[in-house]
């Protein structure tokens, strides 16, 4: 996850308070995680990552979270890292050690290593039974005042899970509606690409993608589920997509998340890959990791082994992704 510009750097000055904020950092409260976090001299967090524990426990993959972690931290020329394991110790130690050894011999300074449970914390560098007892030191994230400093832009979900229901597919009647609207722009663009070939879609596609984003904008949203349907339609030519990527601009990255979210959850199996891809890079735009990877899952899920150049952006590359599928 890249930092927003959005969101005012927090001074974060104890362990409680930076257990206060990973959830805020990953859009989701972790469960049977590892979380990672890659800081740049001064001790400012550049990029936070998760992965799921591998259950039970298996060494080949740790070792593949182990050579990954070390391989992002190392690409974004960072020198200092915080594990957090969450969950119990015989799933998150295995880990946290390959991971440690594999940060020792890429040069990184290790910050600390903590295991989270049940509202209670342990460090696995700290034996000083004043600060770090052997029954844990017990918190609360949701009432940390860092945690109330840092509830502005997404809210925290309960897990991941429900963290990707906010873009899983409509349902019921709006489905319905799009199944319909879907059939009949396919119509449509069959009867333009017969006539005048398959770029008769082009300039067609350019304009949808110029009024969408100018919907927008001034607040609006795509109505009837025609313009939806259209719109998923032509972004499956080249040209179409990537002039969408390319009018991402940061400064309304906000109206993009929404645009595309909504385009993501309206659009029927088939079209769903080149939408996903623009909503992950603008998710990453946001500083919305978690939510960036859940949209390529989408996009995988719809055309197995689409890519595109956005979808490289994310910290979390997409080849890792490929090896196991442990990687959040």
């Amino acid at each position: 996850m890249n930092p927003s510009p959005d969101r005012p750097p927090l001074r974060i000055g104890s362990t409680a308070g930076l257990l206060a904020i990973i959830p805020h950092l990953l859009g989701f409260t972790p469960e049977n995680s590892l979380v990672v976090l890659g800081a740049k001299p001064l001790g400012r967090v550049q990029i936070t990552f998760r992965y799921d524990l591998p259950d039970p426990p298996d060494r080949g993959t740790a070792a593949d979270i182990a050579e990954h972690t070390a391989a992002i931290l190392s690409g974004h020329h960072l020198t200092s890292v915080v594990m957090v394991g969450y969950g119990p110790g015989p799933l998150v130690t295995p880990v946290t050690d390959a991971v440690r050894a594999a940060a020792d011999r890429a040069g990184l300074e290790v910050h600390d290593v903590l295991r989270v449970q049940d509202g209670r914390y342990w460090s696995y560098l700290c034996a000083d039974p004043s600060c770090c007892p052997p029954e844990g030191v017990a918190f609360d994230a949701a009432a940390h005042p860092v945690a109330a400093l840092a509830r502005t832009g997404r809210s925290v979900v309960a897990d991941r899970a429900a963290l990707a229901a906010t873009i899983a597919p409509l349902t019921g009647p709006v489905a319905r509606s799009m199944r319909q609207a879907t059939r009949r722009a396919e119509r449509t663009a069959a009867r333009l690409i017969a006539r005048d070939g398959a770029g008769a879609l082009d300039d067609r596609g350019l304009a949808a993608i110029r009024d969408a984003i100018r919907i927008y904008r001034d607040g609006g949203s795509l109505r009837p589920d025609a313009r939806s349907a259209w719109l998923a339609l032509v972004l499956i030519r080249l040209p179409v997509r990537d002039d969408a990527w390319e009018r991402m601009d940061p400064a309304h990255r906000g109206v993009h998340l929404r645009l595309w979210t909504d385009v993501v959850r309206r659009a029927q199996p088939g079209y769903v890959a080149a939408p996903a891809c623009l909503l992950a890079f603008t998710a990453w735009q946001c500083g919305e990791g978690a939510l960036a990877n859940i949209a390529l899952d989408r996009a995988l899920a719809d055309t197995p082994g689409y890519s595109m150049p956005c979808c490289s952006a994310s910290p979390l590359a997409m080849a890792a992704r490929r090896r196991w599928q442990s990687c959040r």
